[in-house]
């Protein structure tokens, strides 16, 4: 297929070009793999910049993604891409393996920096989904920062860069400037911009901006980061988001403020109970979607009241196919064995479902949050269960809510009213706001071909 780049995707193809390190903050579907490939072609074979690439993304990502862009475009299938994946026998001879392009999941880039100690060969970094190091203490971080000063180019990719606030930043911005723009250390980061705010005597629990530090960081970083808005540039489909709420008996009610009160639900041959609050809300989060596990593994039912809303949302949908999104284990099993459901899970699961021959899909937002186009199979989302993680939310939404999608997309949430789910989407809202700030801040505005 013949490249045939928009004005948005020529600009930040110039822009990783022109800048050793920069971050594009791409909505789904503006072809930030495609721009990104064009580019290290381009330093590779017409200007010689770099001669060893190193791509590291979501494990799905990695087996499938960047490879078959490459299959997919005239200009790039001379590329040569080596996956470093699997077992460690098939990582070494993955290295060794000669190639203009090495992909590898984030999970083992503490491997192949300690596989290369001092000796570090790739000169070109692209980290897909760049948020997924937002946090400084995590090995993937500390790894990929010991070899930072061996990295000539630098490009982070992502549409949510700050998924749980500005704090996370740092370390995502630190792995771009090595600490130019926002500190060299963590703690100098929060000294500067940020005030204590939720604490326990010394223990300090959350960090809030402090007067002007927002606009102030947005300045800092607006050189090296673009952020594109796919209703800026593509004709999306139009979204429509309902909040459908169901409403326990009184019985089941006082279950849940038994266990809320107490974090205790005494049962015959085992316990529910909740050591701390982080537990707690979790124990709350199971009970609104209908059922809870005890201290011995098992599943306690306590309502049916989504199951019953799904089949009512099934029916709804008058025979076009659905995409329901579960959080734990016990959703998917009473889901399955309600409807007749299908996981979204192999590659043949996904042509299958693009194809039209699945009428109820069910799947995990940590499986679906990365790298899968199902816009082709439904526009029909509902939340069974809802995620505290605004970028796991934002990305599963957008596995359909994206460019090539031709149907309005209706995106429905079952709320189980006076429970931890309406906590859940406030949480989910009060962060979109504050990640909306951020994007909008950086975001290129396209006019003649010039940012405004």
């Amino acid at each position: 297929m013949i490249y045939e780049p928009h004005d948005y995707q020529k600009y930040a193809h110039d822009f990783i070009i022109d800048k050793p390190a920069s971050a594009l903050l791409l909505d789904l579907g503006l072809g930030k793999t495609v721009i990104t490939l064009t580019a290290i072609n381009e330093l590779l074979y017409d200007s010689f910049e770099v001669k060893r690439v190193l791509v590291i993304a979501p494990l799905r990502v990695a087996q499938d993604t960047w490879g078959r862009e490459c299959q997919k475009w005239d200009h790039l299938k001379q590329l040569r891409i080596s996956k470093i994946l699997g077992n460690e026998e098939k990582r070494i001879k993955a290295v060794n393996t000669k190639a203009d392009i090495y992909i590898i999941n984030r999970e083992n880039v503490e491997w192949l920096v300690d596989l290369y100690k001092g000796s570090w060969p790739y000169d070109m970094v692209v980290v897909d989904e760049l948020s997924s190091f937002k946090s400084a203490t995590a090995k993937r971080f500390r790894a990929l920062r010991k070899v930072r000063p061996y990295i000539k180019r630098i490009v982070g990719l992502t549409g949510t860069p700050a998924p749980n606030g500005l704090i996370d930043l740092w370390s995502q911005v630190y792995l771009l400037d090595r600490g130019e723009r926002l500190e060299k250390t963590l703690g100098g980061y929060r000294e500067k911009y940020f005030l204590p705010d939720k604490r326990s005597q010394n223990v300090i629990f959350s960090y809030k901006p402090k007067d002007g530090a927002e606009r102030e960081i947005y300045r800092k970083i607006s050189d090296i980061c673009i952020s594109m808005k796919a209703c800026d540039h593509l004709k999306m489909p139009e979204r429509i988001d309902n909040f459908v709420p169901v409403h326990m008996s009184e019985k089941e009610e006082e279950l849940y403020r038994k266990l809320e009160r107490e974090a205790l639900l005494p049962f015959v041959d085992g316990d529910v109970d909740a050591v701390n609050a982080a537990v707690l809300a979790g124990k709350l989060l199971q009970m609104s979607n209908g059922a809870v596990y005890d201290e011995n593994g098992g599943v306690r039912s306590i309502h049916r009241r989504k199951l019953e809303m799904l089949e009512d949302l099934i029916e709804s949908a008058n025979g076009k196919p659905v995409l329901v999104y579960y959080a734990y284990k016990h959703d998917r099993e009473r889901i399955l064995k309600a409807f007749k459901a299908r996981d979204i899970d192999t590659p043949k699961d996904i042509s299958d479902w693009n194809d039209g021959r699945i009428g109820i899909a069910i799947a995990h937002p940590a499986s679906a949050g990365h790298g899968l186009n199902l816009q082709a199979g439904g526009s029909t989302i509902i939340w069974f269960g809802l995620t505290w993680s605004l970028e796991l939310y934002q990305q599963a939404n957008g596995r359909i809510h994206r460019q090539g999608q031709t149907e309005t997309v209706i995106v429905n949430h079952i709320i189980t009213a006076g429970t931890m789910d309406e906590q859940v989407m406030a949480a989910l809202n009060r962060k979109e706001t504050g990640q909306t700030a951020l994007i909008n801040a950086v975001r290129a505005r396209m006019k003649g071909g010039v940012a405004v």
